[in-house]
């Protein structure tokens, strides 16, 4: 297991023992791991960000903090969530954590979610301008969940 999942996988164990809320210092994680501060600002990026279902709030300075929470909402509010969290342009990886986050949140099958990938996936937009894509992935992602809460 590799640095960055070794943190990622502590943070988690932190946000499920105090109801989906951490509250962390960037220096004393970085301690604990042996690592740069940077390793951690890595692993918070990539691995909680509003893609990801959590909202990250951060305070600078000497007595500064982290504090991560793991947005938990009925489907129809992840599913808004979401779709306020697309934005005008979408790359794919972003994409694939916003569905990945809507399965583990319980909004779609296995099923649906494998088809918003196919629809939303790099093959499918090949015909599009390569620099159009992701404003059309963004709009392709927004109109079939705007259209699974109706």
């Amino acid at each position: 297991m590799g640095m960055s999942d070794l943190i990622a996988s502590f943070i988690n164990e932190m946000l499920s023992g105090h109801d989906g809320t951490a509250e962390l210092q960037r220096s004393e994680l970085a301690s604990k791991f042996n690592c740069v501060p940077s390793q951690i600002n890595y692993v918070i990026a990539t691995r909680f960000s509003p893609e990801h279902g959590y909202i990250v709030e951060s305070r600078r300075g000497g007595g500064g903090y982290i504090r991560i929470t793991r947005v938990r909402t009925d489907p129809s509010m992840l599913v808004m969530h979401t779709v306020n969290a697309v934005g005008d342009s979408l790359d794919d990886r972003s994409c694939a954590a916003l569905i990945q986050n809507l399965l583990n949140g319980g909004v779609c099958s296995d099923h649906l979610a494998k088809l918003l990938l196919a629809a939303t996936s790099n093959t499918a937009l090949r015909p599009a301008e390569p620099e159009k894509r992701d404003a059309i992935r963004a709009s392709i992602l927004k109109q079939m969940l705007v259209n699974l809460i109706q």
